[in-house]
């Protein structure tokens, strides 16, 4: 340290000194602030441009193009058993009536080449969505009526402009005979573009015009089920045992060294242990919600355990002394004080594992959870997929419609998480208690 009492420096000297480190001080701070500042904004770039491109894909894939038909629903060949069940209509000729329709609608175009053509334009599952609307609505049997059918996925991709009418026809997926159908049918107004029920309502499918996520989304939410079944009461119950209960000595540091641990492994670890104990070696089915749940919830035990064990040590001492001080047993403190007032932080912690657990992917796929499963599961033993593993799969299809659906099904998932951590915020804001 430099004596200025001795002499050394001048006055002017010094000030001059303590000048030229004060600008080098206040020139590293504005080099560090730009440097956070430039982090920040290169992040927010990165992000626009993620959500950017998610939503300019998605938003159009939460729509897809119909057609009204004039349907004549004859009863003898939609229903010949006579009993209007589920297997009488689909022993029916459901396929024929919409066809005729179809053809009705183009002014009944004559030609093998020309049916051909004209059965393209509309998708090959409308057998089916014309049975539903015959089976919930028995009483127009006998009528001709206006019924809504989804439009091919090539049509649909026409329709938006990704395939090109002036391509040479040899370099088309449709020919111009389609396209001047779809035209006519265009020009008598037949045609719309709303909002997808197949995507909101439908099931795994390869048509890209039948994919919906209703499958995946109730299989994530039974997942999450078991997930939060398994992990809340273990992970505050191994907290509370943890904070209020065990002594600290080495056994309890290694629980706690290994927790820790436990929170930093990738997820496939946990996926390949579902596989080797729960499917090898317990022998349980693959692909159901049970599994997944289970696995899941091995998964987010650590961060469960961590922040319920926060949660337990923000709860003041006082509030502890003031209990056993009024002769409450420690169980009781622990149980009628300590928890109670822990709980915001438990719920919260919970929740954002819940979140994390939402959209993980890997383990779920060790344990067979990407198969192709077309019925909605109706419990924890029934075959099901989730959400991630549906966007990865539909990611991998090369159908144009199906990149639109993947985005739209990614914006479902985000709207899920959003929600989830969107209401630990609230919960933990509703129920804390400021000291």
């Amino acid at each position: 340290m430099t004596n200025l009492t001795a002499g050394a420096l001048s006055p002017k000297e010094a000030i001059d000194r303590v000048a030229a480190t004060l600008r080098r001080r206040r020139s590293a701070e504005f080099r560090f602030r730009f440097w956070g500042q430039a982090a920040i904004g290169l992040a927010l770039g990165f992000l626009v441009l993620l959500f950017g491109a998610i939503f300019s894909n998605g938003i159009p894939g939460l729509f897809q193009h119909y057609v009204v038909l004039d349907v004549e629903l004859n009863k003898q060949r939609l229903d010949p058993q006579g009993d209007m069940s589920v297997n009488s209509l689909y022993a029916g000729d459901a396929e024929a009536l919409i066809r005729e329709g179809l053809l009705a609608a183009l002014d009944n175009p004559t030609g093998r080449s020309n049916t051909r053509a004209a059965r393209g334009i509309i998708s090959s599952g409308s057998a089916q969505r014309l049975v539903d609307f015959v089976y919930a609505n028995p009483d127009l049997m006998g009528q001709t009526v206006p019924v809504k059918f989804a439009l091919d996925d090539d049509i649909d991709s026409f329709l938006r402009g990704f395939i090109d009418r002036n391509t040479p026809e040899a370099d088309r997926r449709i020919n111009d005979t389609v396209i001047q159908f779809v035209d006519k049918l265009m020009a008598s107004e037949r045609v719309s573009y709303e909002v997808s029920d197949y995507l909101f309502f439908g099931s795994a499918s390869r048509d890209a015009e039948m994919a919906g996520i209703r499958g995946a989304f109730i299989g994530s939410i039974l997942t999450l089920f078991i997930c939060v079944l398994i992990s809340f009461p273990l992970g505050v119950a191994t907290a509370v045992y943890l904070e209020e209960i065990a002594p600290k000595n080495r056994f309890t540091e290694i629980i706690e060294i290994n927790i820790n641990n436990l929170a930093a492994v990738p997820s496939v670890v946990f996926g390949i242990m579902g596989l080797a104990v729960f499917i090898v070696l317990f022998g349980m089915p693959r692909s159901i919600p049970l599994v997944g749940g289970i696995v899941l919830a091995l998964m987010t035990l650590p961060t469960i355990i961590i922040s319920s064990r926060a949660a337990i040590r923000s709860v003041p001492p006082s509030i502890r002394d003031a209990a056993l001080g009024v002769g409450a047993s420690k169980m009781q403190t622990i149980f009628h004080h300590v928890i109670p007032l822990a709980m915001p932080g438990m719920l919260t912690g919970t929740i954002i594992g819940m979140a994390q657990a939402l959209g993980e992917t890997a383990p779920l796929l060790m344990i067979g959870m990407v198969a192709f499963i077309v019925d909605v599961p109706g419990g924890v033993m029934d075959p099901g997929t989730v959400l991630p593993v549906q966007i990865f799969m539909w990611a991998d299809f090369a159908e144009r419609m199906f990149v639109q659906k993947t985005s739209a099904a990614i914006i479902v998932l985000l709207a899920f998480l959003i929600v989830m951590n969107a209401s630990a915020i609230w919960l933990r804001k509703k129920l804390e208690r400021r000291w």
